[in-house]
């Protein structure tokens, strides 16, 4: 077995682990007779998670972006909070974008999108998910991926749609409303375009399982689509998706990105990233945005 089908296998059992019911042991048993040692399965297993410590493409004390959390309503009147970043220089109403996390809650790398949409002239906002249950835990990505895992869908949709509205509602915004998710979030991404209507302009989706296709006819936005050449788990609705969304005559473009692995955007996982695929995404979606959002 050569490295990279040993990377390959490694990150089909990282996958099951995180995306199904596995255990923490059970899954490092596998991943120990996978590797040939506890040791090696660790290293491994590093490789492959997110790292919070890894170097942030926008720095958080990056002069072009005010960035700080912030505190709005939810859906039945609960308490929503996020991290926001605002460009510093704009010389119009800035459109806003709503990010959506991973199955992990909101970590460094969710904020570092939000600055990088900043950046780009957007004000980015990553609604933690997990506000309405005390936010996101720190240090502990399995406790969040079980919390995640709880959560009720429709109530934290109703939670993204309410955040559309407010961001929408804001004097100092432009009223365009988009939104990028990844995995998880990529799920939620295309759940939002079919549940908040004609108030969300454009919805993006990195490797995200599809809604069923029988609620393509209910998406008012554009939607861009972005999918690892790899990802079997995800990929195996995605055909039916986007006929559905085309027989419904929304616009929706799909991209594929081949040999890439599921999450090749988050350059916090060495095993996983792809910085070529990672970099021509990125730039397709905040050229999407401009064309949507301006």
């Amino acid at each position: 077995m050569d490295d990279e089908d040993l990377k390959a296998r490694a990150i089909a059992l990282y996958d099951r682990f995180t995306h199904g019911a596995q255990d923490r042991r059970a899954f490092m048993a596998d991943m120990t007779k996978l590797a040939g040692s506890a040791a090696a399965a660790q290293m491994l297993v590093a490789t492959i998670a997110a790292d919070p410590a890894a170097a942030a493409l926008i720095a958080e004390d990056d002069k072009r972006v005010d960035a700080k959390m912030v505190h709005w309503a939810g859906a039945g009147g609960h308490k929503l909070f996020g991290y926001m970043a605002i460009p510093r220089k704009h010389r119009k109403k800035p459109a806003a974008v709503l990010v959506v996390h991973e199955n992990r809650g909101l970590q460094p790398y969710t904020k570092d999108v939000a600055r990088r949409l900043a950046v780009a002239g957007f004000v980015g906002v990553a609604l933690d998910f997990l506000a309405p249950v005390g936010g996101t835990p720190p240090k502990d990505e399995d406790e969040a991926r079980r919390m995640i895992g709880a959560l009720d869908l429709a109530a934290a949709t109703a939670d993204g749609v309410a955040t559309i509205d407010w961001l929408a509602a804001n004097k100092l915004l432009n009223g365009k409303v988009g939104t990028v998710g990844f995995c998880w979030g990529g799920a939620m991404a295309n759940r939002l375009a079919v549940a908040a209507g004609p108030k969300l302009q454009a919805a993006v989706a990195f490797y995200g399982p599809p809604p069923p296709p029988v609620e393509a006819g209910k998406v008012k936005a554009a939607l861009m689509l972005h999918y690892a050449g790899t990802d079997d788990r995800v990929n195996a609705g995605a055909a039916l998706w986007v006929a559905a969304l085309q027989a419904a005559h929304a616009d929706v473009r799909r991209f594929d990105y081949p040999g890439t692995q599921h999450a090749f955007h988050n350059d916090t996982s060495a095993a996983r990233y792809d910085a070529a695929a990672a970099s021509l995404a990125w730039d397709r979606t905040i050229a999407f945005f401009r064309e949507k959002l301006a």
